[in-house]
């Protein structure tokens, strides 16, 4: 397969910067996703480590830089609204709660989307409803542009993701940590500043709120929950569970309640991990969340959807003539980093929402020491995600054998015309 067409699903954020490290490598990506229109909503995200290098190594190091939400660092606040304990970005290396580098989600995909566009097919609006495996090829049903053949299919489509279900079925698990998060923007006010304000309350719930580059502020609801199931009720049902659950709680709540009824983009998921014993199946493979979504608490989600586009792309290009040993390779090259990722200390995410005020003292008090050089060591599991402990392999030397390739495509042309 010199050119092979390949088919990603899901636009967000691994499939765009998939699409351009195999358009680097002289590969023919076709984007589908499901929403009609880029999906431009959603809360900060953290670019770090090798994720961020993945990024910068797109060109895209300016652009990201001139879209951060230039927190400062995140107080933690009593139901009074007295400042407990504070972590600037610049503590634990940059690497902490707050991450030296914090963006949209939304703006960081516009980003990637333009930065692909150009050269990269997107079939906006529609989904794969059923594909079917051959020795050579995959035929793909789409729900609204039929028929197409490509040679290899890559599910890049979320945590949900209906193109991995229909090739790995039950021998995905969703496994749920038990609690949910409500993501939704609100109007900024002046009291909102430059800092995110996280607000511990008893019953294990908690109220964040994080200033934008954009003039609204993002809120972020999470509680304990031993039931599973809040995702899938329709969104009126999961506000009217939220005012009954954060009724009376204190601090901002009252207002965040209010404006939570008028949010243009609430969206409330559980905190669930992915779990596969395989990530292909055939010509097809799987990428980011769909593939190994850490769980909202780790602050590692984008970082690793964007590290594993860019390894599932130079293995594919590296093994060029071997989807197989591309496949293989790539996951034997993530899986650890995966692996370290997921394996959250014990008690995560119940000793970050304290159900007591007592333990809510107790966490207060821990955190005001976190950055003592002793704490710091202890706390680094917890505070620290492992962003920074993979080496991104070097596929710089592929871009030169697709350029060949590019060239001796043209020269063949060139000839058939003459």
């Amino acid at each position: 397969m010199t050119s092979p067409s390949i088919l990603i699903a899901g636009a967000s954020i691994a499939g765009p910067v998939l699409a351009y490290w195999l358009r680097r490598y002289g590969m023919n990506p076709v984007v589908v996703e499901r929403a009609p229109d880029l999906r431009l909503g959603g809360q900060t995200v953290d670019l770090r480590g090798a994720g961020k290098d993945v990024v910068y190594r797109m060109g895209l190091e300016r652009q990201v830089h001139e879209r951060t939400t230039r927190e400062e660092g995140i107080h933690f606040l009593d139901e009074s609204g007295q400042i407990r304990a504070s972590l600037g970005a610049d503590d634990f290396g940059g690497e902490g709660p707050i991450a030296g580098v914090e963006i949209l989600r939304g703006e960081l995909a516009s980003m990637l989307y333009e930065h692909t566009r150009h050269e990269t097919e997107y079939l906006f609006g529609d989904r794969v409803e059923s594909l079917h495996q051959e020795d050579d090829k995959v035929q793909v049903r789409l729900l609204n542009g039929g028929e197409r053949t490509f040679d290899l299919v890559i599910a890049a489509d979320g945590t949900r993701s209906k193109t991995r279900d229909l090739v790995f079925g039950a021998g995905t698990e969703l496994r749920f940590l038990g609690g949910y998060a409500a993501y939704f923007t609100i109007p900024r006010v002046d009291s909102d500043g430059t800092w995110a304000r996280a607000c511990a309350l008893p019953d294990g719930r908690s109220v964040l709120l994080r200033p934008d580059n954009l003039g609204t502020t993002r809120a972020l609801l999470t509680y304990l929950s031993s039931n599973p199931g809040h995702d899938k009720l329709d969104p009126r049902a999961q506000k009217d569970m939220l005012q009954r659950l954060f009724a009376h709680a204190g601090w901002e709540t009252p207002r965040v309640l209010a404006e939570m009824e008028h949010s243009p983009d609430f969206y409330l998921q559980g905190i669930t991990q992915i779990r596969m014993p395989c990530w292909s199946r055939g010509r097809v493979a799987v990428v980011g969340d769909a593939a190994y979504a850490p769980s909202g608490v780790t602050g590692m989600g984008t970082t690793l959807a964007l590290v594993g586009a860019y390894i599932l792309a130079g293995e594919l290009a590296r093994y060029r003539d071997s989807h197989q040993a591309a496949f293989a390779s790539y996951e034997a090259l993530m899986r650890p980093y995966v692996t370290r990722t997921q394996h959250l200390p014990p008690g995560i995410p119940r000793l970050a929402n304290p159900r007591t005020r007592l333990g809510i003292k107790v966490f207060h008090s821990v955190l005001r020491s976190a950055t003592h050089p002793l704490v710091t060591r202890a706390l680094g599991k917890v505070l620290r995600p492992p962003a920074d402990t993979l080496q991104l392999p070097d596929y710089s030397a592929l871009d030169r054998r697709a350029a060949a390739f590019e060239r001796a495509e043209d020269a063949e042309g060139v000839s058939a015309g003459a």
